[in-house]
């Protein structure tokens, strides 16, 4: 839903305003060709500098030009598909001007919204260098909670594969592991851009965000090392899985091979019998027919037993 904000701390508190001011915010979704032309024009931004954040494919980076500065990171983001979550990442632009700043996005991320909504403490709309080690800060966090959330979705397949014969689950593994390498990627690649802010003459924090910029670095830094750790466990899942599941549908094909072969038993026996051969045995009893079955049982029984724990045969554990 394209969508164009604009935002003013006014007496301390956040509010929406009609038009931009000097220490204005400017939050853009997925923006129309009108309103990027309109930023464009008014606060002397190029047009391509606009769009790029709204490429899925776009890198993170810093460009300095003459008039403003543009930092583009990674964000992450959840896409609900066949009634599952599924997480990726999308680009998110911050574009800071002598008078505003302006974000650029291609969907309404939660990451902004506790801006808006002013519960974010110590925020500012014309604090630029502190708004911006804030969103960092919140995406550094984001990616913490969406890792967690991927953990426990991997704890909870760990329990339902054990006895599991479909591929439904190590499916489920494989694109939480995809999502994983999206995370690995573009933290890595949030984090050259903290390392360039840090020597950024342009934009330096305030004296009370050294704190801030340092705990940036370090949300950032942990979430590389989960996100990491986590794809190296859900990779080594997926392979144990894969085997597992491989295993139960052996055990069940050895289960209808026993059965197959049991059941040619008695069809062997009393298709002999009902071709009235004179020679068969107790053809000429009146107990004859009893003697048969109970032999053919007996036979059966045997032969299952035999099966059940013959090397070749014995039905293990998956």
């Amino acid at each position: 839903m394209a969508m164009m904000r604009i935002f003013n701390t006014i007496d301390g508190q956040t509010e929406q305003v009609s038009k931009p001011e000097r220490g204005a915010w400017i939050s853009l979704v997925d923006p129309t060709d009108i309103e990027l032309s309109t930023v464009s024009q008014k606060h002397k931004i190029d047009l391509a500098d606009l769009r790029a954040p709204l490429d899925d494919e776009e890198r993170s980076r810093i460009d300095v030009e003459d008039d403003y500065t543009m930092i583009i990171v990674d964000i992450p983001t959840v896409e609900e598909r066949a009634e599952r979550n599924w997480y990726n990442t999308i680009p998110l632009s911050i574009i800071v001007t002598d008078g505003v700043i302006i974000t650029v996005c291609s969907q309404d991320t939660p990451l902004l919204h506790p801006f808006m909504d002013g519960t974010i403490r110590g925020f500012n709309t014309f604090m630029h260098t502190r708004f911006i080690l804030q969103i960092l800060y919140r995406n550094a966090a984001m990616y913490l909670r969406y890792l967690r959330i991927i953990d426990r979705e991997s704890d909870k397949l760990e329990i339902r594969m054990q006895d599991s014969t479909r591929n439904r689950e190590i499916l489920i593994l494989m694109e939480l592991s995809k999502s994983l390498l999206y995370f690995t990627t573009s933290l890595k690649s949030n984090e050259i851009v903290l390392e360039k802010l840090t020597t950024l003459n342009r934009i330096r924090p305030y004296e009370d965000d050294n704190d801030l910029l340092e705990d940036v670095i370090t949300e950032n830094k942990q979430a590389i090392e989960m996100a990491t750790i986590y794809q190296g466990v859900l990779q080594g899942m997926t392979d144990a899985f894969s085997s597992i599941v491989s295993n139960n549908v052996n055990n069940v094909m050895r289960v209808f091979t026993i059965i197959s072969i049991v059941l040619t038993i008695p069809t062997l026996v009393f298709s002999l019998y009902g071709m009235n051969f004179p020679w068969m045995p107790f053809l000429d009893k009146p107990w004859g027919f009893a003697i048969v079955m109970l032999s053919t049982l007996a036979i059966t029984v045997g032969a299952t037993w035999w099966l059940m724990h013959s090397r070749f045969f014995k039905v293990g554990k998956g």
